[in-house]
């Protein structure tokens, strides 16, 4: 039988309503209705009077899909005039499953999505997968499967575990990076790149994973020459590769940075990355015996406007050159060991002065930073004098000064005349003018090493002709998708290259034969620009509408690890500069504000001698310090959460067993987001906020409470002490409000945010009865504070407010204009409290007894020092603590008070 009820509810004494059932009206069910069963106000009509794990999970079942659907609905809005805001997490590599480091950047992404959309917004808060990489290779390989389909599988489990956490994104902005219509545009900005002269292919030595078996880029070494992923020693190999030209944007990167807001310190770590941008490469063509070989050679001058008095190239006894079996290595060497008079055998014609100097091998074993060749130029170096000496070289001389020390420029050409300063200007601009160098970067900066020689990863656009040499692939040929392979096995040269029929291909340019590139790109390039791709992602002609674009960009918050920090934040800063210049968007910067957040750690135990790590059924507890069962000293540490250190959380068991919001909730209180969380339940972080939500629950239920004593509130019944308390809980909500609201927009300090709704609910919930039952500022003050909670607690805070909207009686508008507590107006400050005189009326307690308060300057309430002085210095301070010895005062950080412990 279906049973269809309408507004089931009981009444005070539990009888129940009459039962529908089919139209059909029957006697009351008092078995459906019992007492003794859980129900839900929002579903039935009955306000639970306490917040139980019963009632938590009833809560969130039924508010989750409410929740996601209205989210839904707002985002599919067009037309709208509402000021746009661009919250962005760092999208995830799709592991198959999350990890609290998930659960805690969508919590806080989530979190400035719900408050932004209360403050008018219209919000876009997107999700996607990183999806190509070694990773789903290596499993791929390991489990004799296809890596598209591994990849698959996980976004799907990924997307479910997401779902199950209450987290409202975007779907219908889905990117993968993986998918032929992602990828394909990923394509065409690089072939932008190399149509720009930005992206080429060189002979390099490079860093090689002999485990991964491909290349590594400079970033992904670590200090211990360690890769990055695979954790092996990294090797030395000679290889033709691709790269981009980042070194070009080096300066405009470095001064960009000047005008964007503090990060948390990244800001420092992305300048320390790029260096001073106080010298330039220029191009070189390299001779032999006279005969150019048709080589480009780029060298670093820290002077460039000394250029014309360059005496020779130097270059490191390990540069690329001196391997292989090349002619200009042949001649090198001999140079290095002949006498000075064969010198001349290898040379180089700097493409801007025109001029041949030759080319010598240090006897250094490093330059300055990554450098492997620079200008030797005698005016400007002591050593580079000594050198061209010691080899009976000739130069000319470019600096002169006056009496004042002031150095010009001479036998520079146009240039000579100049200053020093002058001529670095002029000489640099047209070297970039003329295309042969002049881009201002540092000694320590690299280009941007992008092959890689494995499978999974965007082919690289490129063909290779023996007539036309690398041609890109025409854009209408787009996407040149992977082939399918029968088989990976990770070792030796590139999958691709076993792809025949792949790689044989027709030129686009001559139309005759010649083979696909088969290097992938590394995964840092898909994720440079995935924050355009979210703008317009179902976009079949371009990579983004640059009017999407630029309505969205820069994205208003991005959130990730701190990890990211230089490599992903240092190539997605660069591509975004290119875009603008190759006018495709009207923003240099993508990210206004970064908020990176720290590492949620759990305990390890490990044994002292062999470090291994162990599970806690590994260990006795019972004495002082914790001893493994089978012998040993165990060493307890925090650190990262994995598996192989037995200290990891599954977050849908955590879910499970505390709730969603409680979870969020913990994430946002235990710390600030940019330091680490020592995930420990038996702290005070979780036991406060649980205790939180039963209070925030409880002062809804004693409201309701109040409102059917039977009298109708009124405010003229408030007797003068009852109005004073009335007022100091209307300027506590004020207070909170413009705390609040500052936290979010400003410093991201949800912990304290959560404070300080702490400490409205603490005033709220030592309100009289009377002033509950007659006030407007109660119940306004409490229906702000469940929207301030909204936005980190959905779930709670749909139902507090659907209680709170129920309540008999209701004093404040707020609650009659309908919708749930999420489509509320975030509230905001009244505005006879902003012209209020900016003081705060402090409690003054002695020894836990309130004895009175004391009214300070708003701008120094916070100020422990400041505060006990004001008191001492007051008349309740002299009449009360006067002649007391005072041990300590403790000024709250929640509520105006202050507490002085005594010797009584």
């Amino acid at each position: 039988m279906l049973v269809s009820l309408r507004r089931l509810a009981l009444c005070p004494l539990g009888v129940a309503r009459l039962v529908h059932i089919r139209g059909t009206l029957l006697s009351p069910a008092p078995c459906l209705l019992s007492p003794c069963i859980r129900t839900l106000f929002s579903e039935s009509g009955v306000w639970e009077k306490d917040y139980r794990t019963e009632t938590r999970r009833k809560v969130e079942e039924w508010w989750h899909p409410r929740i996601t659907a209205q989210w839904r609905k707002d985002s599919q809005e067009e037309g709208s005039d509402r000021k746009k805001f661009y919250v962005l997490s760092m999208f995830p590599y799709p592991s198959g499953r999350l990890h609290m480091g998930h659960v805690r950047v969508y919590t806080i992404s989530d979190t400035i999505g719900h408050f932004q959309r209360m403050r008018g917004h219209r919000v876009l808060n997107p999700m996607g997968w990183d999806a190509f990489g070694l990773p789903a290779e290596n499993a791929a390989i390991e489990r004799g499967l296809d890596p598209g389909e591994w990849t698959k599988s996980n976004i799907q489990s990924m997307r479910e575990q997401l779902d199950s956490l209450g987290l409202c994104f975007d779907w219908d902005r889905e990117v993968t990076t993986c998918l032929p219509d992602y990828y394909r545009w990923t394509q065409y900005l690089f072939i932008k790149l190399f149509e720009a002269g930005l992206a080429y292919q060189k002979e390099a030595v490079v860093n090689w994973d002999p485990v991964d078996q491909t290349v590594l880029a400079d970033e992904q070494v670590d200090e211990n020459g360690r890769s990055w992923r695979s954790g092996a020693l990294v090797e030395q190999k000679l290889l033709t590769q691709w790269f981009i030209k980042t070194t070009n944007y080096a300066k405009p990167l470095l001064d960009a940075l000047q005008d964007l807001p503090e990060w948390y310190g990244v800001k420092s770590m992305q300048a320390n990355w790029i260096g001073e941008c106080t010298g330039c490469y220029f191009d070189f063509k390299l001779k032999v015996n006279g005969e150019e070989t048709g080589e480009t050679l780029s060298a670093y001058s820290p002077s460039p406007e000394t250029v014309f008095g360059a005496a020779f190239l130097a270059i490191l006894p390990s540069h690329r050159l001196l391997r292989g079996s090349s002619k200009v290595r042949s001649a090198l060497e001999k140079n290095f060991h002949a006498s000075r008079d064969c010198l001349s055998e290898v040379t180089a014609r700097n493409l801007f002065t025109s001029k041949e100097v030759p080319v010598v091998i240090s006897h250094k074993e490093a330059f300055d930073g990554y450098l492997d060749t620079v200008i030797g130029v005698p005016d400007c170096s002591e050593e580079d004098l000594s050198v061209a000496r010691a080899l009976n070289l000739t130069w000319t001389t470019v600096l002169t000064s006056d009496e004042h020390g002031t150095q010009t420029l001479i036998n520079s050409d146009e240039f000579s005349g100049l200053s020093r300063q002058q001529a670095f200007h002029s000489i640099t601009q047209k070297a970039r003018e003329q295309k042969v160098g002049g881009h201002l970067t540092s000694s320590k900066l690299r280009d941007w090493l992008i092959s890689r020689q494995r499978y999974w990863g965007t082919p690289i656009p490129v063909v290779h002709c023996g007539s036309c040499g690398p041609v890109a692939v025409p854009e209408e040929e787009l996407p040149v998708t992977l082939p399918k392979l029968p088989s990976l096995t990770g070792k030796g040269a590139s999958p691709l290259a076993s792809a025949q029929d792949w790689i044989n291909c027709e030129c686009p340019r001559c139309k005759g034969p010649a083979k696909r590139e088969t290097d992938t790109m590394d995964t840092f390039v898909d994720s440079a620009w995935y924050y355009f791709r979210y703008t317009d992602p179902q976009n079949q002609h371009r990579p983004f509408e640059r009017r999407l674009a630029d309505h969205w960009l820069p994205v208003d918050v991005y959130i990730g690890g701190k990890e990211h920090a230089v490599m992903h934040l240092y190539y997605a800063r660069f591509l975004c500069h290119f875009c603008q210049d190759q006018e495709l968007v009207a923003h240099r910067e993508p990210f206004r504000k970064l908020l990176v957040q720290g590492l949620i750690k759990g305990q390890t135990f490990k044994l002292a001698d062999s470090g291994q790590y162990l599970k806690k059924e590994e260990i006795h507890f019972t004495d002082k310090e914790p001893v493994a069962r089978g012998g040993g000293r165990v060493e307890v540490t925090w650190e990262k959460m994995s598996k192989s250190k037995h200290n990891g959380l599954d977050p849908q068991e955590v879910v499970q067993q505390y709730g969603v919001d409680t979870v969020r909730l913990y994430i946002l209180y235990a710390a600030p987001p940019e330091q680490d969380i020592l995930w420990n339940v038996k702290t005070d972080a979780l036991p406060g906020v649980l205790r939180w939500q039963s209070r925030l629950w409880q002062l809804v239920t004693k409201l309701r409470g109040t409102r059917e004593l039977g009298d109708t509130p009124d405010r003229s019944v408030l007797k003068k002490k009852e109005l004073t308390e009335a007022k100091k809980i209307w300027e506590n909500k004020n207070y909170t409000i413009q705390e609040v609201t500052s936290h979010f927009t400003e410093d991201f300090l949800f912990n304290t945010a959560i404070s300080r709704l702490m400490g409205l609910t603490n005033t709220l919930t030592g309100a009289t009865v009377r002033v509950m039952q007659h006030s407007v500022e109660f119940e306004e003050a409490l229906a702000a504070l469940i929207m301030m909670t909204a936005p980190m607690a959905p779930h709670l805070a749909s139902e507090v407010w659907a209680g709170l909207c129920q309540v008999q009686n209701p004093l404040s508008p707020l609650l009659q204009r309908g919708g749930d507590v999420l489509q509320q107006p975030w509230p905001t400050v009244d505005p006879e409290y902003l012209d209020a005189p900016d003081f705060v009326e402090l409690s003054v307690l002695i020894n836990n007894r309130l004895c009175g308060t004391v009214t300070v300057p708003l701008e120094v309430s916070k100020d422990s020092e400041l505060v006990q002085k004001l008191v001492l210095e007051s008349a309740l301070g002299q009449e009360h603590l006067g002649d007391r010895s005072i041990k300590r005062a403790i000024l709250s950080p929640r509520t105006a008070l202050i507490n002085f412990l005594t010797n009584e």
